[in-house]
């Protein structure tokens, strides 16, 4: 892939975890819907999801902060990865959704994964 489709990569992945970072504070609820029983103070945590989601997508457009903001996403896709167990298991709590959609969520935390290695630690020329 050409280094503009690799901007382009980037300046959409930025704006994808802004905007679902923003989302933690703009309609919490479907974030607590999913969490887990077994997991500790629920609103806590979608709060520092949501700062943890702004950050690193504004931290991926910074060159020197790229590197950091890249593996802090990633670490930030697995640790949010039980919530989405939790939903694909139980159900989105007041959400009819498709059982078959929930599960098919599952695979795309790897896909975003992949998209934020690409994109924070492949070069962009």
């Amino acid at each position: 892939m050409n280094a503009r489709s690799r901007a382009v990569a980037l300046w959409v992945l930025a704006a994808f975890f802004v905007v679902a970072g923003l989302n933690h504070f703009l309609n919490h609820g479907p974030y607590l819907a999913m969490m887990p029983p077994y997991l500790p103070w629920h609103e806590g945590l979608i709060i520092v999801s949501g700062v943890a989601e702004i950050a690193g997508g504004l931290g991926v457009l910074i060159p020197k902060m790229r590197w950091l903001a890249g593996w802090g996403l990633i670490v930030l896709l697995v640790a949010v990865f039980p919530a989405n167990v939790q939903v694909a298991l139980h159900g989105w709590p007041g959400v009819q959704i498709p059982q078959w959609t929930l599960w098919a969520r599952l695979p795309l935390q790897g896909v975003l994964i992949v998209w934020v290695y690409w994109v924070c630690h492949g070069r962009i020329e």
